[in-house]
């Protein structure tokens, strides 16, 4: 498999730091913000890059003899948003970021389904959770709405630039388990839509990664090493849909979603946590994972996203690292 690191963690640092970091991992691929919720931090030639061969060939010289080499575009973020300057932002951002990957001869954007608002006159995003009333079911028609016009315009012009568009099957959006994925793609008839496969999301919905994986088979373009852990004495207690989370003040350091959107404090003590690969799950389990995507692509892009608060930036990508590295060791060593 194709091993590397999504750069949000090292947006700390330079990319020709970020570059020597994931080398040193013993990785081989860097997945590039490009907009959304998070800067382009590591591109800062984007609009260059759209219009001068200079410009990219120069970006493009950033990775050579690293041993590193991009591996797929992110652009996480809202296009389907109530609010117009946060919906209209990011739905460029990922049209925007099909046009740079072509550009820059990538095949690969993560983003996500979005969410809209529960009717036209909505002022903010509304996720259905449990849709077992009418009403929510009305909500839930006018959304797909929503989404089937943007997904099948935006299919569009991936397959115009080559590129496939890999939803994360996040909650709070409206695609975020498999059935989800089906629907959307047989509204829209896409052919450069599908999935992401992150496995973290899976977990704490109960959900099962590799039988995922196998269940959409080839709709599966791209891939997230993330664990994530289940605190039990927790989650008796309040569910893994617990709301208990905190409003940062504007003193204290907070990530913005848009608009006037922020991320908010994790719930103290959580339900279940985002943790480094082996915190949550064995390295049995990941080589299973490697196994099943190696069965739909033997050269898909495995990518390290770290989001354990319990271990610092470089800490986690080596704690990653080695756990996926020993799995895809395990995986290789079975094929034989």
């Amino acid at each position: 498999m194709k091993l590397g690191v999504y750069n949000a963690i090292l947006h700390d640092r330079s990319l020709p730091e970020a570059l020597k970091v994931v080398s040193d991992l013993g990785l081989t691929g860097i997945e590039l913000n490009s907009g959304g919720f998070l800067p382009a931090v590591h591109i800062p030639t984007f609009d260059d890059i759209l219009v001068s061969d200079a410009a990219r060939d120069d970006f493009l010289g950033l990775f050579e003899g690293t041993g590193v080499e991009i591996a797929g575009l992110n652009a996480n973020g809202n296009p389907l948003h109530a609010k117009p300057e946060i919906r209209e932002k990011h739905a460029e951002d990922i049209r925007r970021s099909i046009r740079l990957a072509a550009r820059l001869g990538q095949t690969r954007l993560v983003t996500m389904s979005g969410l809209p608002g529960s009717d036209a006159t909505a002022k903010h995003p509304n996720w259905i959770v449990n849709a077992w009333n009418s009403a929510a079911l009305d909500v839930l028609d006018y959304q797909w709405g929503i989404a089937t016009d943007f997904w099948r315009e935006t299919d569009r012009l991936a397959a115009d630039h080559g590129v496939k568009v890999a939803l994360e099957l996040h909650p709070q959006n409206i695609v975020f388990n498999t059935r989800d994925v089906r629907k959307l793609v047989e509204l829209t008839g896409a052919t450069h839509v599908g999935v992401e496969l992150d496995a973290s999301h899976l977990f704490w919905q109960q959900m099962d990664p590799v039988a995922v994986v196998r269940e959409l088979g080839e709709l599966v373009f791209h891939a997230a090493a993330k664990d994530v852990r289940v605190n039990p004495e927790t989650a008796k207690l309040y569910g893994v849909l617990d709301n208990g989370f905190r409003r940062l003040d504007p003193s204290e350091p907070r990530t913005n979603l848009g608009g006037d959107e922020w991320a908010n404090e994790w719930p103290k003590p959580a339900a279940w946590d985002f943790v480094a690969l082996g915190k949550g799950h064995d390295t049995a389990y990941w080589t299973e994972f490697l196994r099943a995507l190696h069965e739909v692509d033997p050269d898909m892009r495995v990518n390290i996203e770290h989001e354990d608060v319990e271990l610092g930036r470089i800490e986690g990508l080596e704690v990653a690292a080695k756990v996926l590295q020993d799995a895809d060791r395990a995986l290789q060593e079975s094929l034989v």
